[in-house]
């Protein structure tokens, strides 16, 4: 799962890069891009129980925020 959201990190980061106004619209841009950072640059200080809390607690957050955008470019 920690590789996923090294992806979404950097999609974020590059979006951030490219289109600040879109970031900006995606909640807590920062956090996500600082997350991915600590994913592939501290892998030894990850702890497991604080990746499941944000699976559970932010990721259906992100997808809602995410797929209102997608929506709106159809």
């Amino acid at each position: 799962m920690e590789r996923h959201f090294e992806i979404i990190g950097e999609a974020m980061n590059r979006i951030a890069k490219y289109d600040p106004e879109t970031a900006g619209r995606i909640g807590d841009y920062a956090r996500i891009i600082a997350f991915r950072n600590i994913l592939i640059h501290g892998y030894d200080l990850i702890n497991h129980e604080e990746v499941w809390k944000i699976i559970k607690n932010n990721l259906p957050d992100l997808l809602s925020q995410v797929e209102e955008l997608l929506n709106e470019i159809k």
